[in-house]
């Protein structure tokens, strides 16, 4: 296993950066994956990880080992580091058993090594008695499990993987992203995954780094990531959700600030640096809100349960008017799209799980928005 250290790196193609300043620590047997659109910087930090790719400024260290840097570059073949690409790369006229081995016999290793280490990675990855069959003769996910069965035969003390699911249906690349997890488990090394899917990286991660035009915008756990995120593009990329925000008119003992829309609307956020007259920006998640249509005149005689928890006094909870504008019935779910009196529009995810759901708000109906304070979650410093 290795600690890998990022230590400021740097990359330029040309005038455009790629890399600016990027640092992170990589822990011993963790799995982190590294997220973001395409264009970011994921992979030129992969193939710079990797070897492939010599950094214009800054270093990587593997444990107290300085691997990389402008002035010396240790070569990939050293680096004890395996390569999952998404398009697989077997040699279609081995058979399984002889794509597993190809990187041990290029060591000179015992045949009894070998096999014993082969048929120990064909069990791991669910291939037992594939070992005879050709690349062709396999679907995309046992192709992927030939794969990460090469790579790990080595005994890497990292394997990287550079978006290796992106090839696969949705229902494979989800029970895929699955076995992965469970495969990092055994085996325990440090895993680097790269991917756009922001589903797949909260899927399988212990943490995540999420990058932005050459830079890491924030890099925590995935409960982290998603429940606080930090950035604008943090909130909006990963997952659904709602940006609000306005003026705080008066704060609150208890550390939150309050922006007043007049006619019971209101946002509350836990701020304790804010003061009034700052300006606040804010994101909530859609499955946090609740949909009523109650008394208008009064949030607070609205239907109780949901966003505000069992037992809250609405008056208490952040309420927003507005008007429905989209429908659409998901089967578990129900998702409202709603334009609030100021003009924002807002996603609304609604559990169907009551007969309550039997006759949801419709397209143009007038309704509240409701929701806990907890969940407003404030993005930047007060302005």
């Amino acid at each position: 296993m290795a600690r890998i250290r990022l230590e400021n790196l740097c990359k330029k193609y040309g005038e455009a950066a790629a890399l600016q300043g990027v640092s992170l620590t990589i822990e011993n047997g963790e799995l982190l994956a590294i997220l973001g659109p395409s264009g970011c910087g994921k992979t030129t930090t992969m193939q710079v990880l990797a070897g492939f790719l010599t950094p214009d400024a800054g270093e990587i260290w593997a444990d107290d080992r300085l691997i990389s840097s402008p002035r010396a570059i240790l070569p990939p073949e050293r680096r004890h580091m395996s390569l999952v690409f998404q398009s697989y790369a077997l040699w279609p006229h081995l058979t399984v058993f002889q794509n597993i081995a190809f990187g041990l016999e290029m060591q000179s290793a015992r045949a009894a090594d070998i096999k014993q280490r082969v048929s120990s990675m064909l069990e791991m990855v669910n291939l037992f008695g594939f070992e005879n069959r050709y690349p062709h003769e396999l679907s995309g996910g046992q192709q992927q499990r030939v794969a990460l069965a090469r790579a790990l035969v080595n005994r890497p003390r990292a394997l990287l993987l550079d978006e290796p699911l992106g090839a696969l249906d949705l229902k494979l690349r989800q029970a895929m992203q699955i076995e992965l997890k469970r495969i990092q488990r055994e085996v325990g090394i440090t895993f680097v995954y790269v991917t756009h899917d922001q589903g797949e990286a909260l899927t399988m991660s212990d943490r995540i780094a999420v990058m932005n035009e050459g830079v890491i915008e924030q890099l925590a756990q995935p409960r982290d990531i998603y429940e606080h995120p930090k950035t604008r593009f943090v909130a909006g990329f990963i997952g659904t959700s709602n940006l609000l925000g306005g003026t705080v008119t008066r704060t609150e003992a208890a550390g939150s600030a309050v922006i007043e829309f007049g006619d019971g609307e209101r946002i509350i956020v836990p701020a304790p640096d804010a003061r009034p007259g700052d300006k606040l920006e804010i994101t909530v998640r859609p499955e946090k809100m609740t949909l009523t249509a109650g008394d208008m005149s009064n949030p607070a005689r609205g239907a109780a349960g949901g966003a505000a928890g069992a037992g809250s006094r609405r008056e208490n909870a952040c309420a927003l008017r507005g008007t429905v504008t989209e429908v659409v019935y998901l089967g578990t779910s129900t998702n409202f799209n709603v334009t609030t009196s100021a003009g924002a529009e807002v996603v609304v995810f609604s559990q169907n799980t009551s007969a309550e759901e039997q006759h949801p708000p419709q397209r143009g109906d007038a309704v509240w928005l409701l929701w806990d304070p907890a969940n407003s979650y404030p993005i930047g410093s007060p302005q």
